[in-house]
């Protein structure tokens, strides 16, 4: 092994100018990578909404509005006006206002109200427009250009435009606010002024080839486009740092720089290896979620971790070797406060301590078993106009979204009798069908063949409801349920989608999908522990440490009154495991190291004053990386990711440090035989 690691270190600059070419081809890779917005993609081919719209799709040429723009203070015929040139817009199929329904030539007073005040309102008017998938953000950029700042653009498709824009940019603005976070952390932790250079450029490098690679696959989730590359920058920051400690510890003791690189490499392999694939494994849980959007974004977090194994292992000691000289000259003392009475107190506390966390631990684990969820993506900060436009057009015309459903075509007369007792369905304002307009008032021309395909396909009928609920609350899952409910009596095969039907899809999966997903996650890193230590004992007790610091973690919106998003619930969860319990085997390594030269409170003293700091920088960095996340995102899901990263990283920080040494204090003799090979030392403390 030794041979072929002098080989690669001889061959440096080549080695260094392969992985920088590659690293420019990923690069140049990245822009044609294609991102999907639509979260419905993710659901599986089973549920109602995946068929739905799928087969309607195929099957139908008018497609259903997913945008609502609201104008105000307009005549009927200014109102007509704007309705014009919006479907004038490139990637507008369809506008649909008060004259589709009315004949708006008659006085207003004579019209039914309930049909006009869903369209007009305080001399404010409100058009359905349906935009081409694919083209949201230029048709919604042309849209708000087309009705000014002072109306109002709202639907789906809107917040599909967000989610492109939002993927764009803040990526980059994350990153342009962790890197130099990071590298502050890193000059403060390093001895060197080029170090924190060769850290963020071996890893930079590595998030780049990932990002580059994605061109492999189809597309890529915008949720995975924007968090991917930061996890990946804050978990694999450690294994470079690992690397480059072990040089410079053995440069003294070794004849040359490539010896001392290569007894590096061999020695830090091990801790860079547990480190690599315990986060792996949490990433790679994920794709065992029936919601693919876990398969997406654990697929590309896995890729980029062994990418970045890859970075370190490889072109990182070749780059540090080219750079060596220059490294040696931009050497500086120590910013590191030497840490050393903090064991002393973590060791007369340990018991209060202990008996705290164990109180804490059943009601924390309630708590975050009884939170509130959203199971959307498309929520955004308050202060965003996609949130503000919404809220002002729920004001005047209330909530309204549409609901569309697909039965077997051909029995015009039981297609009435569902729409007649779907019309008495509690918030369901309107049902929209051509069996429901048969024997009304009827427009001119309204049931023309271009109208009427709205409607009907070679097998389906499609019948459209309004409901006056929020896309996403109790009310509206109920409404679901009880849509589905009614028309599953008048037909055996019922298709539903639309903006509720299809969160509520993804509500029903993603809460089968959690309980497996943490069960695997804690068996794969388990294994991993009981590999690592080849013990019993300590992968339980490392294990029931992050968990406890999770289940801290959610427990705070619980007692906040906070709602959570799921997504991105169920991800942290397997990050903050995967990514921190890190802490706790470097912690219990080094434990375990001078346990067998002392007793365990002596022990657990001197493994904090020496590892305390090592384990804080790592911790900052992931803390930074969720604050990035959460300065940057205008997606709340997202936002709020970043702010249980950086809480759940605190959290585990002070249970490895306070709670974890408490725990190898009082098992000592449990640890002892169930682990092999301890050797602890059995003398008596001295004095």
């Amino acid at each position: 092994m030794d041979k072929i690691l002098f080989k690669l270190l001889k061959r440096r600059k080549l080695v260094a100018t392969i992985f920088i070419v590659v690293t420019v081809f990923c690069a140049a890779c990245i822009p044609f990578v294609s991102v999907n917005y639509n979260m419905v993609d993710y659901l599986p081919d089973t549920a109602q909404s995946t068929r739905a719209l799928s087969d309607m799709e195929e099957e139908f040429v008018q497609t259903v509005p997913n945008a609502k723009a609201m104008i105000k203070n307009v005549s009927i015929s200014q109102a007509l006006e704007y309705k014009q040139k919006i479907s004038e817009v490139d990637g507008v199929k369809l506008v649909m206002w008060l004259d589709d329904v009315v004949d708006v030539k008659e006085p207003l007073e004579v019209l039914d109200k309930d049909i006009v005040s869903g369209y007009y309102k305080d001399n404010n008017a409100l058009i359905q427009i349906a935009i081409e998938a694919g083209k949201e953000a230029e048709a919604v950029d042309a849209i708000l250009e087309l009705i000014g700042e002072d109306n109002c653009l709202s639907g789906d498709a809107v917040d599909s435009a967000q989610s492109q824009k939002m993927s764009e940019t803040e990526s980059l603005k994350s990153m342009a606010i962790l890197v130099p976070m990071l590298i502050v952390i890193l000059i403060i932790s390093t001895n060197h002024w080029l170090e924190p250079i060769l850290y963020l450029a071996a890893i930079g490098i590595s998030v780049l080839i990932n990002m580059g690679t994605n061109l492999m696959f189809d597309n890529i989730s915008y949720i995975t486009f924007a968090i991917s590359p930061i996890l990946q920058m804050a978990v694999s920051l450690d294994y470079a740092i690992f690397l480059l400690h072990r040089f410079e510890y053995y440069r003294p003791r070794e004849e040359s720089n490539e010896a001392a690189m290569v007894k590096a490499m061999r020695v830090a392999f091990k801790s860079i290896i547990a480190s690599a694939a315990t986060t792996a494994f949490g990433f790679l849980a994920l794709t065992f979620m029936n919601f693919k959007i876990g398969f997406d974004l654990g697929l590309n977090l896995v890729k980029g971790i062994l990418i970045s194994f890859v970075c370190v292992v490889v072109f990182m000691p070749c780059l540090t070797l080219l750079l060596v000289k220059a490294l040696d000259k931009t050497k500086h003392k120590s910013f590191v406060v030497e840490v050393k009475n903090v064991g002393k107190i973590v060791r007369k506390i340990k018991t209060p301590v202990l008996i705290l966390v164990f109180l804490i631990m059943v009601p924390s684990f309630i708590a975050q078993n009884s939170n509130n969820f959203i199971y959307g993506t498309s929520g955004w900060a308050d202060e965003s106009r996609a949130a503000l436009d919404t809220n002002e057009i729920n004001e005047t015309f209330g909530e309204s979204i549409n609901m569309v459903l697909l039965v077997e075509k051909g029995d015009v007369a039981r297609e009435k009798a569902l729409c007649d007792e779907l019309s008495k369905v509690k918030n369901v304002t309107s049902v929209v069908s051509y069996a429901s307009m048969v024997g009304n008032v009827i427009p001119p021309g309204y049931l023309d063949e271009s109208i009427t395909s709205q409607f009907y396909s070679e097998h389906y009928a499609r019948i459209i409801l309004y409901v006056s609920t929020p896309s996403e609350s109790k009310t509206a899952f109920e409404c679901v349920e009880t849509v589905r409910g009614v028309a599953e009596k008048h037909y055996d095969d019922v298709l539903t989608c639309g903006q509720s039907a299809n969160t509520y899809d993804i509500k029903n999966v993603v809460t089968e999908d959690s309980t497996r997903i943490n069960i695997i996650n804690i068996l794969a890193i388990g294994f991993i522990l009981l590999l690592t230590f080849k013990s019993i004992s300590l992968p339980v007790m490392l294990i029931m440490t992050i968990e406890t610091s999770i289940w801290m973690n959610l427990a705070i919106p619980y007692f906040t009154g906070t709602t959570l998003g799921y997504i991105g619930y169920l991800v942290m969860t397997t990050v903050q495991l995967g990514a921190t319990v890190d802490y706790a085997i470097l912690f219990t390594d080094n434990y375990l190291h001078n346990r067998k030269k002392m007793l365990p409170a002596d022990a657990i003293e001197l493994t904090i004053n020496k590892n305390l700091s090592s384990i804080m920088v790592s911790a900052s960095i992931l803390i930074s990386a969720g604050i990035a996340l959460n300065l940057v995102s205008s997606n709340a899901v997202i936002a709020q990711l970043g702010t249980l990263l950086s809480r759940g990283t605190g959290f585990s920080l002070l249970l490895v440090v306070f709670f974890l040494p408490g725990m190898l204090i009082l098992f000592d003799k449990i640890v002892e035989k169930t682990t092999l090979k301890t050797n602890f030392f059995k003398g008596v403390r001295k004095k």
